[in-house]
């Protein structure tokens, strides 16, 4: 599943990606001992007596992993949807890093949250209790996903990713899905050790990951969600692979009743929902090219993930 050049046509290309991405991630052999630590298996629903909040039962408490600094503004007007439907107060929560939102589901301290796919499976096979409910699509027609990009400085001669041995990558985080999971495969796939074969430098969010490349000193080279790559000239695309969207995961130590309500809430909604709601926020381009609806999804949806999990051998997978 090497990644796939797509700098044209991207309405067909991502068509096509897709389809590639999913009919690879399922030629790689699925071990049963990852297959067994879904969500399923990792949680227990709560009963009514255990069903608990993550801070008190008036309040929402809504994780997001830390993927650059428009993270808040992107999920606002989503939070405020919540609110005004559930009657509780959506409290935001944007962990300091990918590992910080896995212990703080592990431990109880969200409600409802938007994972990685990666990060939503290492925090499920590290004993977090969530349940996926959907993913955002932010194009109308379009599957729920998104690109784990391969960039260069604009004015680099590289033009393939077997040309990133021997340089310094721009990772974002050891836990995403995105930004080291899916780049760590495809250098593999190139014959390039994602470790000893390159220096890796990791720049904790997306938008930092594309500066830091576009400057090419720190990165020569490097990795980044294609949402944030697209907000910046000075860097280009030499490839990308689709990736399984991104979970809207809920607490499953939630009253029935509210999971049931968020569950409904937020598995198919789109922005004209949510306007309609009478969320004005949520009329704007910012949120526009963001979101567009969500689409429900599973916990098997998550399987691509785990095969590349098992190719690449990465230190997450196997906390």
């Amino acid at each position: 599943m090497a990644i796939t050049s797509s700098l044209s046509h991207r309405s067909n290309a991502r068509t096509i990606a897709t389809k590639t991405a999913i009919a690879a991630g399922a030629a790689v052999l699925l071990t049963l001992s990852l297959a067994s630590c879904s969500a399923a298996d990792a949680s227990a629903t709560a009963t009514d007596s255990t069903a608990s909040y993550a801070a008190d039962e008036n309040t929402l408490v809504f994780g997001v992993v830390p993927d650059s600094v428009d993270t808040q503004t992107n999920y606002q007007p989503l939070m405020d949807y919540i609110e005004a439907e559930t009657g509780k107060t959506v409290e935001y929560h944007e962990s300091t890093d990918y590992a910080a939102l896995i212990e703080a589901a592990i431990a109880g301290k969200i409600d409802v949250a938007s994972f990685s796919g990666f990060t939503y499976l290492t925090a499920t096979t590290n004993g977090a209790a969530i349940t996926p409910i959907s993913s955002i699509v932010t194009e109308e027609g379009q599957e729920p996903g998104y690109f784990s990009q391969a960039i260069v400085p604009a004015d680099s001669p590289i033009t393939s990713i077997d040309e990133f041995a021997g340089k310094k990558v721009c990772f974002v985080d050891p836990s995403s899905t995105s930004g080291y999971l899916f780049p760590s495969y495809n250098l593999l796939e190139a014959g390039i050790d994602p470790v000893a074969d390159v220096t890796p430098v990791f720049a904790g969010k997306h938008d930092v990951s594309v500066t830091k490349v576009g400057e090419g000193k720190e990165c020569e080279v490097g990795f980044a969600e294609d949402s944030e790559v697209a907000k910046n000239d000075s860097v280009k695309v030499i490839a990308e692979t689709m990736v399984p969207g991104a979970p809207i995961v809920v607490s499953d130590t939630l009253p029935d009743e509210m999971k049931t309500q968020l569950t409904d809430l937020l598995a198919e909604v789109t922005i004209d929902d949510i306007i309609a709601s009478g969320i004005t926020s949520a009329d704007t381009d910012a949120f526009r090219a963001t979101f567009y609806s969500t689409e429900p999804v599973s916990d098997e949806y998550y399987d691509t993930i785990r095969d590349i999990c098992v190719k690449t051998q990465a230190a997450q997978c196997q906390e």
